[in-house]
């Protein structure tokens, strides 16, 4: 008996030395600065301001709560954290003992030819009830429990860093088709306004065909040109419709109208965006993160596989009352006790649990390449929203400028055309030009609006981190102009009721929560 129980205390004290390899993050080289010129790294980064100080529209701002708490993705990723960690306290039950109980009765009738007949006996049957309570325990000598742990562990980690990169994106997802949605009825707007031109064009056109001042050629052409308007004012109104349809999809809504601040310029964008240093992704990003702990679940892996090489030690305990008497069956001599070490040393499986630690040696080989695989494209993501931003800039700039000169083409145009110097050719093609300049404006526009949210969460923004609370980049703006007041559409807006004001959050338990608010987590280390 002292010897099984120091062979208990031996293993409780070594079951910490765990065979395996223990998780270190992989180095990579990150580079010290952006490869745009434009991208400010002194200071702190755009993703340390909060989505809610970010942007400015306030029905935006009630969109994405609302997002945030009915979005059937983000309530998938709530209930695959809980998955985890449920798997996390499957693997965590085996080091403790199991404990069960047995009650067994019956009778036995031997034959005269049974081995358990001794000749003379008699036949008479023989009743028999058994009671006992039932242990057993294996214990983790060579860590392959703990590594179990580990691994489960660790994709629990993960989960919660899915949890946080599917609530990024939809924020992203809400405020880059609002955004697409405000164009559109600034698109619309633009050929609204140019249709009652139009038809203005279409009179005058026929009033001078009727006095016989001009041919009929110039009144079709008007007309041409008016129904071409209006065949892409009905397809305007048809992208409206399916992008409100787009947008109550990710709000976890049924298809119905959306309430919007009307205005182009509502989202200031800064003169001068802060970055912050390329390093810092591998913390902010929570795709980053969510590779690094799929990494180190395959690194506690091989340790799980490579403790099956050596011997797996159990005890197993039963203490209980036996009696083929159920008058005697209580009385102290009926008691039954046994105690057993048992060790299993694996000799020949064909190389079984050889080839499963060389499989879970590739499965961290293949982590270890995703993980770089997903750095990398974080690095290029931010590069191309960078870039992006500041070319939507500049092209918005010049879009503004041709505006402009279309604007005095068309009047040099009309003036040169009433005063019979130019035919009506010229004019329609300085009214197509503006036309077509002043959907490009509205394009850009929205382009620009959608590169600076598409740059914000390709840096990782969103929630800020705690370390980061105090350490705000200041945003200078250029002076904005004013917005709008909402204007509400056919069928009504949800209420400010029904904005919660965060996500829905995955149910308390012992594991960490998996709050919208990331919080920083140093190098992960086996628990």
């Amino acid at each position: 008996m002292r010897r099984i129980l120091g062979l208990v205390g031996l293993s409780l004290v070594t079951a910490a030395c765990a065979v395996g390899p223990d998780y270190k993050r992989p180095p990579v080289v990150a580079p010290q600065k952006w490869r745009d010129p434009a991208a400010a790294t002194e200071g702190p980064s755009l993703a340390n301001v909060a989505w809610w100080d970010l942007f400015k529209d306030e029905q935006l701002k009630k969109l994405v709560r609302i997002a945030l708490a009915e979005n059937r993705d983000l309530k998938i990723a709530v209930e695959r954290i809980e998955e985890m960690r449920a798997n996390v306290g499957i693997a965590k039950a085996d080091f403790y003992p199991a404990l069960g109980a047995s009650v067994t009765g019956g009778g036995l009738n031997p034959s005269n030819g049974s081995l358990a007949h001794t000749p003379g006996e008699g036949r008479d049957p023989t009743g028999l009830a058994v009671a006992t309570l039932d242990l057993s325990w294996e214990i983790d000598f060579f860590g392959r429990i703990s590594r179990a742990t580990e691994a489960q562990r660790a994709l629990l980690l993960a989960s919660e860093e899915a949890r946080r990169a599917v609530a990024m994106a939809l924020v992203s997802d809400v405020a880059t088709t609002y955004i697409d949605l405000r164009g559109l009825d600034q698109r619309l707007a633009i050929a609204q306004r140019t249709l009652t031109s139009r038809r203005e064009n279409v009179e005058y056109a026929k009033t001078r065909f009727e006095g016989a001042v001009t041919h009929e050629v110039d009144m079709r052409q008007a007309e041409a040109e008016l129904h071409r308007l209006e065949a892409l004012s009905f397809n305007l109104e048809k992208l409206v419709v399916q992008k409100e349809n787009e947008l109550s999809f990710l709000l976890g809504h049924n298809p119905e109208a959306i309430q919007r601040t009307t205005g182009p310029d509502e989202q200031p964008i800064p003169a001068e965006v802060p970055a912050g240093l390329p390093a810092k992704l591998l913390e902010r990003r929570p795709d980053v993160r969510k590779a690094e702990m799929e990494l180190w679940s395959a690194t506690a892996g091989i340790g799980e596989a490579k403790a099956m090489l050596y011997p797996q030690i159990s005890l197993t305990a039963s203490y209980g009352l036996a009696s083929t008497d159920l008058g005697s069956f209580i009385d102290p001599a009926s008691q039954t006790w046994r105690l057993f070490a048992n060790l299993l040393q694996p000799i020949f499986n064909a190389g079984k649990n050889q080839a499963r630690v060389e499989a879970r040696e590739s499965k961290q080989r293949q982590a270890v390449f995703a993980y770089e695989k997903t750095l990398l494209q974080a690095l290029r993501e931010v590069e191309d929203s960078l870039v992006g931003l500041r070319k939507a800039g500049q092209e918005r700039g010049a879009q503004k400028e041709r505006v402009t000169a279309d604007r005095r083409v068309l009047e040099l145009s009309e003036l040169r055309y009433k005063g019979g110097v130019a035919q009506y050719l010229e004019v329609l093609d300085s009214q197509r030009s503006l036309f077509d300049a002043e959907n490009d404006e509205a394009n850009s526009a929205t382009e620009h609006a959608k590169s600076f949210v598409r740059l914000y969460k390709a840096l990782g923004g969103g929630w800020p981190m705690k370390s980061d609370k105090d350490n705000q980049p200041v945003l200078k703006y250029a002076p904005a102009e004013p917005a709008s007041a909402p204007v509400p559409s056919s069928l009504p807006a949800p209420s400010a009721s029904s904005a919660p004001p965060a996500p829905a959050p995955a149910p308390a338990s012992s594991a960490p929560s998996p709050s919208p608010s990331p919080s920083p987590s140093p190098s992960p280390a086996r628990p």
